[in-house]
């Protein structure tokens, strides 16, 4: 009898020819460049597909500013749309029900307003809006919708509102570099508040909210938009250099706070992003979280350190 703790011999009495092994060196080291490839970076995104989406987008905004002002305009609408697409099917998710008909009308409604209108109107699209909405919900019926009309006027202020009056902004003499300047200043925010945040950030700014985000990044990003905001103005706005501090430092301020507003929004309805539309990027509201608070801030500034540019 065999001992079945031996192997086995074939025909010949010789062992018999190996089998390829699936779980061997081979398989495993398919595997590990199989992970490789597929593994996000440090940051948990996609760095490759979030680089060429936001060259794309930068693209398309640019185009816009500098030569299709119209174009422009129908990108802030589309971002309004499908801004307040995610915000409303976040609402749904943690149980408020917003009607998206509505919202989507004012996406549509308000940057075109303010295009053609200009404060006045976008004031008038906005309340007309807010109507609408409340003619929907009574049609609709009762139910539940006092929550629901108090975040959908939420949603109407946050997104297409506040994305409006970069079209304000547009309008005015040598609009598409007051523009290009808040852009710059919020990319400026961004870049310089991670630098040194990944360096130096000890102290978080709000632990809670954003674990990531600390007093050291929040400097960083004062002292950087500092410095371009006072290029931008010397360079981009034939201003005095004094006013690129106060309109870098307010809009770090703003774009923070924007920042933390959507984090805030997001923590409480327990999702990581608005949507997963952009590549690498997440939702279309991930990208906007620190424009939005900003685009108003920059608008009031200029009309209060540059009188003569509005």
């Amino acid at each position: 009898m065999a001992n079945p703790t031996e192997p086995s011999e074939g025909a010949a009495g010789s062992p018999p020819e190996p089998t390829p092994d699936p779980g061997g060196l081979d398989a495993m080291t398919r595997r590990s460049r199989k992970s490789t490839r597929t593994q996000p970076s440090r940051a948990g995104r996609d760095l490759p597909a979030a680089i060429v989406v936001g060259l794309v987008l930068l693209a398309v905004v640019l185009t816009g500013l500098f030569w299709l002002p119209l174009a422009f305009v129908a990108t802030v609408a589309i971002f309004g749309v499908v801004g307040s697409w995610e915000v409303s099917r976040a609402l749904i998710g943690g149980g408020i029900d917003t009607p998206l008909v509505p919202l989507a009308v004012a996406g549509v409604a308000l940057p075109f307003s303010a295009y053609y209108g200009g404060l006045e109107a976008l004031g008038m699209a906005f309340t007309a809006s807010a109507l609408l909405v409340f003619l929907w919900r009574i049609i609709e019926g009762p139910a539940k919708s006092v929550p629901s009309i108090v975040a959908s006027i939420f949603v109407l202020t946050w997104v297409p509102l506040l994305l409006s009056f970069a079209v304000l902004l547009l309008n005015e003499p040598d609009g598409h570099l007051l523009v290009t300047t808040m852009l710059l200043l919020v990319v400026s925010n961004d870049t310089f508040g991670y630098l040194v945040g990944v360096l130096f950030g000890k102290r978080p700014m709000a632990p809670k909210i954003s674990p990531k985000k600390s007093w050291e990044g929040f400097a960083g990003s004062v002292a950087g938009a500092t410095v371009v905001g006072i290029a931008a103005a010397v360079f981009l706005l034939d201003a005095p250099w004094w006013v690129g501090i106060p309109l870098a430092v307010a809009t770090v301020v703003a774009a923070t706070a924007g920042d933390l507003a959507e984090s805030m929004v997001k923590r409480e309805l327990g999702i990581k992003d608005m949507s997963n539309i952009l590549p690498g990027h997440g939702g279309v509201m991930d990208r906007l979280d620190s424009v939005l608070f900003a685009i108003p801030v920059t608008y009031i500034l200029t009309i209060l350190l540059m009188p003569g540019a509005l």
